[in-house]
């Protein structure tokens, strides 16, 4: 195992004592060191204004479980339930209903496509082929909820939508479906029927009790996702750097959005090629506008539109 050392720009401003004492301090964080680990483990690049919540993150899983920096490092490699709390301190999950109304829109027009065709080139005008969705990077399912809403208001139930995030404690809200007022007033009107009050007596939910996230549900959600649109909508815990895909369905829809620019471009070519191999045969991967302009693949191509970032599959 590396040695946790302090770069020497810093000694300058330490006497050597101090620094020596530093050095040997088992609270000391080599902020660089964790960095590092960080994008070893799922890819992400930390920007050097996250510096501190890393830190932060660092600080707040050794004290949870009683370590010191130095014993927390030491535990990472063998102890899985404690790398899981660090990524999830670590990692920030941002997301709203409703984010980019463009691609929801290109998504329902494409759902509607695809059930519309499935009806035509069948002769008893029943259709069972689900048309599925993968919300990569998916945060607490807010993108997912607001598609599977989209989806439901026009009719359609031959569809599917899988969630999937690196953080166990995003899958775990993700699942819930229960949010804040803040989140309800990002719904178009048209999608209200889909919330539903979250009583008192229902707030904490089949959680874990040793988990952190309990208080935070119990204490912030005042509304959930109607039931009616759960059999529609799953969540996995997913390392998007991993050659191993979540399912083995293909995808009429990936969308990945905000996401890559927490990687280098070399992984985000990786991440895309393989979720391009995750696309069936004319389906869409939608990325966030102006996101991965450098990407040319050859059984890809851009599709022309005025405001989604997104790509269809033209051979295998």
């Amino acid at each position: 195992m590396d040695n946790l050392t302090r770069p020497n720009s810093c000694r300058p401003q330490t006497s050597e004592p101090v620094l020596t004492r530093a050095l040997m301090s088992e609270d000391y964080v080599d902020v660089q060191q964790w960095q590092k680990y960080i994008e070893q483990e799922i890819g992400f690049v930390l920007p050097d204004v996250q510096l501190q919540w890393l830190t932060n993150a660092i600080t707040h899983t050794a004290s949870l479980h009683g370590l010191s920096i130095t014993k927390l490092w030491e535990q990472l490699p063998n102890n899985s339930a404690i790398r899981q709390r660090l990524l999830d301190k670590v990692l920030i999950h941002e997301s709203r209903f409703f984010r980019h109304m463009p691609s929801v829109e290109f998504v329902i027009k494409c759902a509607v496509e695809h059930q519309q065709l499935l009806i035509d080139s069948r002769t008893d005008g029943v259709s069972d082929e689900l048309f599925r969705i993968w919300s990569v990077g998916c945060a607490r399912g807010q993108e997912a909820w607001s598609l599977a809403m989209s989806l439901a208001s026009e009719q359609l139930t031959n569809y599917s939508i899988l969630g999937t995030d690196v953080s166990q404690q995003a899958i775990v809200k993700a699942r819930l479906g229960r949010y804040g007022s803040r989140q309800q007033l990002l719904i178009p009107k048209r999608y209200q029927q889909f919330v539903r009050p979250l009583s008192a007596s229902n707030t904490i939910g089949n959680l874990n009790p040793d988990d952190s996230t309990t208080i935070k549900i119990g204490t912030e959600s005042q509304w959930q996702i109607a039931p009616v649109l759960q059999p529609y909508v799953d969540f996995v815990l997913h390392n998007v750097i991993e050659k191993q895909p979540p399912t083995s369905h293909l995808q009429h829809v990936i969308i990945c959005q905000n996401m890559l620019l927490y990687f280098r471009k070399f992984d985000q070519r990786d991440i895309l090629t393989r979720l391009s191999e995750q696309c069936v045969l004319g389906g869409y991967i939608i990325l966030a506008p102006g996101e991965a302009l450098f990407w040319r693949p050859s059984n890809m191509r851009r599709i022309a539109h005025p405001q989604v970032n997104v790509w269809q599959k033209t051979s295998a």
